[in-house]
């Protein structure tokens, strides 16, 4: 009785499937053999896009060439493509010659194409465009600051149109403008903005800062201009005081 072999059931079984697919895969047009001029001018296109230019299977379609451009060195045109990044994996050729030289070292060759094929536009990368400043509205206060109370505006100006009492806080990432009298403190540019200033109508404050340069009152009430309408700004880490 024979003996079946250990090999046999294994010969029964599917090693492979044969399946159709549609490939992207770009062609080539040659309309010239001119390898040097080819390879300048890829070189171009790479850097108009080089991640189209990465690993690209390519089809060498030299069936275009006239007759008078003579015979292709494919080995040679095969190395320009593979610097720029594009394998070829087959011809298309209707030349004895061209047809040929594949034949020598075992490429593909695909019959000439009917069919229309649209042309690649590579398009150069285009730069990110900047992160858009982030700027908060103006923060407007229409009633009294009193005693106790803090008001802040992030990312933007604070404008307060009554009085801002004793012992009351602002604070401002750009500029506080204070239309009544200011006697409480007031800290403008809170996060390093040196360019902020302070408006008051009235200077009474506690203590004036811009992004953390400051003047306490006992400064304060020495300077002229106490009492009156004043704008604050920062040169250096000094605080100036000067009339509206």
């Amino acid at each position: 009785m024979p003996t079946m072999t250990q090999t046999e059931p294994l010969d029964q079984e599917n090693v492979f499937q044969l399946k159709g697919s549609m490939l992207a895969i770009t062609v080539l047009e040659l309309a010239r053999n001119n390898l040097e001029g080819l390879d300048r001018q890829l070189a171009a296109k790479v850097a108009q896009a080089p991640n189209f230019f990465s690993n690209t299977p390519l089809v060498l379609a030299l069936d275009k060439l006239p007759a008078s451009e003579g015979a292709v060195d494919l080995p040679g045109l095969m190395r320009v493509c593979r610097q720029h990044g594009l394998r070829t994996l087959a011809i298309r050729a209707s030349r004895i010659e061209d047809i040929a030289a594949a034949i020598a070292i075992d490429l593909p060759v695909l019959p000439p194409s009917g069919a229309r094929e649209r042309t690649i536009e590579l398009e150069p990368p285009k730069p990110p465009e900047p992160p858009k400043p982030v700027v908060n509205p103006t923060k407007i206060i229409t009633l009294p600051v009193r005693s106790g109370q803090q008001v802040y505006a992030p990312g933007g100006d604070l404008v307060v149109m009554a009085t801002v009492s004793s012992g009351a806080e602002l604070l401002a990432d750009g500029n506080i403008h204070v239309y009544g009298q200011m006697r409480g403190r007031a800290l403008a540019g809170i996060k390093g903005d040196t360019r902020a200033r302070i408006f008051c109508q009235y200077l009474g404050a506690e203590l004036l800062s811009i992004a953390g340069q400051y003047k306490v009152s006992e400064d304060l009430r020495r300077d002229p201009l106490w009492g009156a309408g004043v704008q604050v700004s920062l040169s250096g880490d000094v605080l100036n005081i000067t009339r509206l």
